[in-house]
């Protein structure tokens, strides 16, 4: 590379990419706390970016997992994941087989199909091989394993100075434990349980001799466990029941929601991928379900993730936005620790349970290093009352509401400006904490970073909103008072950051205050969120609007993060420049409070016409902010994650955003405010919509300049629906 100016990167929890993908197109699967990553042939190989493997526990319990025929890896035909996401399915064959300068086995001969479910802390796969040949084959089939136990902390890219020991191999009757005693003192085993027995078992190979007679096939079926210090799996259960309770399972929840279908498959196509993405981050905890962030470097607990995605889905299900609640609020920190950046009240950002983490060699096992998360976890709440009525859950949480409260006004805005700003404590925590927590994602317009403490635009719009949510939550419980007080500090907030954010000259808030109070005068995405919390005011959000929907920041597939003329915009970066498809849902939904349809229909067209590009119509974590070139794909970020939680549950927000839907299950009302449906939404159907026990199904149609008329089909229970034109 020629000379240029020297680039650092000190951020210790930067996700490290060395290299491309061999292949981009991985194969995930995940249940409960345990992932898989393939590659498209349903194998673990050693090259390519690293991220291949299963984990459990953010560790990754086997490190490399390849199927061989005789010497080699069969020819890929295919690779799918299952349209509900629950199994992985793999076409093969074998390649042509060579003996004394003929082909003896021409390729196409032999079919092998694997398929593979994740249940119960385990990986099951099934092997079908078929001859389709007209003599019989002979030949060894081979399975070649290995486990590393390393952290996904390492895998990102952080170097540690020891690790645990390795323990020697224990081949079993039916196959092999491989163990790893970490330095935290658990011991982690991979389980290895093949059905039937292989004719040879090594430390890192299983071995079967195969002959199929012309039309024969031949099944074999192996479990791959993960256990940490007393779990044993026992006896490996048959992949028919494991894949008959896996199913049952999705079908329970699929149960709980209603259904959706418009007339434009390719829609549909992205609708329900993202569902099944949902429904695949979704993961039980002793709270009720919660949505891990993402696969591969997130799936875990977040705070903020998952408050934003059960914001963008509780139309649909709120029953996420009650576990979500109810975990928060009993993990919410109760004393000043700063080495996790935890004050009282303050709502969690991240826990994990890895070894690096229990070490405490990284901060993150119980970590509060979020600005956001406090404010938007009271706004939650105040949604989740409208849209179920559930008084009783919200008494049960209402203490932890209003500690949260206390820390926005005490520990939130530590130097009593009536604004929230942030500052790390830990040395080892985020330098910023507010969703873009990139090192370098805070700046003038000059390019010249801000200093701490940060108070971020988006952010006091959350204050406002949740100020405002926990207003009506008081006069709900009897506290009058304290109703107009909240109210009262909404409104005083809303006067002074209109006065201090809102930047004249480029039609626009201020990204934020640093330290000094100056305003970062640059134009980025985070000012559409004040659109979405609702502090701005009318003739500020139209020209917010114009301003997040020019070229300068909208590509054709999406709003950028930051404008295209701006210091230190680059599209192929994390959070200057890039696209992330949950960031344009939450601004489409702030440009329909302020009946802005027009843009909301043209971030849902971009965003949809992106995911017909990508693989398996699943939109990624984020992707780069390239402008539209005709005929050409979005272009891809190297190291995003796919499923992302909160990129799933963009389509809902969005389709709610145009169609102006909002549920008042207290009121027993169904509100459809102008709404909008573009000309490739001619029909869209919703079908068992549930409010409190009333239900019903609608038909929305399309007509002139994309006016939609509401027809009920089906209601049962007393529910009224009503549409304001």
């Amino acid at each position: 590379m020629a000379r240029g100016e020297v680039i650092r990167i000190r951020n210790e929890f930067y996700i490290r990419s060395s290299s491309a993908r061999v292949d981009v197109r991985t194969r995930v699967l995940k249940q409960g706390d345990m992932f898989a990553v393939f590659d498209r042939f349903g194998d673990v190989e050693t090259f390519g970016s690293g991220e291949l493997g299963l984990y459990y526990q953010d560790t990754r319990f086997l490190s490399r997992l390849t199927l061989k025929l005789g010497k080699d890896r069969p020819l890929l035909l295919s690779s799918t994941v299952r349209e509900d996401n629950a199994i992985l399915a793999v076409d093969a064959t074998n390649p042509d087989v060579w003996r004394d300068s003929e082909i003896v086995v021409p390729r196409g001969t032999i079919h092998v199909f694997r398929s593979k479910i994740l249940w119960d802390k385990a990986c099951h796969e099934r092997l079908r091989i078929h001859n389709y040949g007209r003599a019989a084959v002979d030949f060894t089939l081979s399975i070649e394993f290995d486990a590393d136990f390393a952290d996904i902390f390492e895998l990102r890219g952080m170097r540690r100075e020891r690790h645990g020991r390795r323990l020697e191999p224990e081949i079993t009757d039916d196959g092999i434990v491989l163990a790893y005693e970490g330095l935290d003192r658990r011991f982690r085993r991979t389980r290895i349980m093949f059905d039937p027995r292989p004719s040879r078992v090594s430390k890192s190979v299983v071995t079967c001799q195969v002959h199929l007679e012309s039309g024969e096939d031949a099944s074999y079926q192996w479990t791959i466990a993960c256990e940490v210090d007393g779990d044993s799996h026992g006896e490996s259960e048959s992949y028919e029941k494991v894949m008959h309770e896996a199913t049952a399972a999705l079908q329970r929840t699929r149960a709980r929601e209603p259904h959706i279908f418009a007339d434009n498959e390719q829609f549909n196509d992205w609708l329900n991928r993202s569902l099944a993405d949902l429904h695949m981050m979704r993961t039980e905890t002793r709270y009720g379900p919660y949505p891990y962030a993402g696969v591969p470097w997130f799936s875990t607990v977040f705070g903020r993730d998952g408050i934003i995605t059960a914001l963008q889905s509780l139309w649909f299900d709120p029953s996420v936005a009650r576990g979500v609640l109810a975990y928060l609020a009993a993990n919410q920190a109760d004393a000043e620790k700063p080495g996790q950046d935890a004050q009282p009240g303050k709502v969690l950002h991240e826990f994990r349970d890895d070894e690096m983490a229990v070490l405490g060699e990284v901060p993150f096992r119980r970590y509060y290093g979020s600005i956001d998360a406090t404010p938007l976890f009271v706004m939650l709440a105040g949604a989740y009352y409208k849209r179920t009525g559930d008084r009783a859950f919200v008494e049960s949480i209402w203490s932890n509401l209003q500690r949260a409260l206390q820390w926005i006004d005490h520990y939130g805005d530590a130097d009593g400006d009536g604004f929230v700003e942030y500052s790390r404590r830990s040395k080892h925590g985020l330098l910023h904490q507010g969703w873009k927590d990139s090192q370098d994602s805070v700046f003038h317009s000059d390019g010249v970073l801000a200093e701490a403490p940060i108070a971020l635009c988006e952010v006091q719009s959350y204050v406002y909103a949740a100020k405002l949510a926990a207003s009506d939550l008081a006069l709900l419980l009897g506290d009058s008072t304290a109703a107009q007080e909240l109210k009262n500090q909404a409104e005083s907030l809303r006067g002074r950051f209109e006065e201090i954010f809102w930047c004249e000259d480029i039609s626009t808030y201020a990204l934020a205050l640093d330290g000094s109070k100056r305003p970062c005068r640059v134009r980025t995405s985070n000012a559409g969120h004040c659109l979405f919390a609702g502090i701005a005011t009318e003739e500020h959000a139209r020209r917010v609007a114009t301003t997040l929907t020019d070229e300068t920041s909208f590509s054709g597939w999406g709003i950028r993060t930051v404008a295209s003329n701006e210091a230190r915009y680059n599209p192929m970066s994390y959070h200057n420049g890039s696209i992330w498809p949950h960031d344009n849902s939450l601004i489409a939904a702030g440009f329909a409070r302020y009946d802005l349809k027009g843009s909301v229909a043209m971030v849902l067209a971009g965003m949809m016409d992106a995911s017909i590009f990508f693989d398996l119509h699943r939109l990624p974590e984020l992707f780069c902010g390239f402008p539209r070139r005709p005929g050409e794909a979005p272009t891809l970020y190297p190291v995003a994650c796919a499923p992302q939680a909160w990129a799933s549950g963009a389509v809902f927000l969005l389709l709610q955003a145009c169609l102006g839907l909002d549920v008042f299950a207290p009121e027993r009302r169904l509100v459809f405010s102008k709404p909008f449906l573009p000309q490739f939404l001619p029909q869209v159907s919703i079908r068992d919509l549930k409010v409190a026990d009333a239900s019903v199904d609608l038909l929305l149609t399309r007509h002139d300049e994309g006016d939609v008329g509401v027809n009920v089909l089906r209601r049962n229970g007393i529910l009224d629906v009503v549409v304001l034109k």
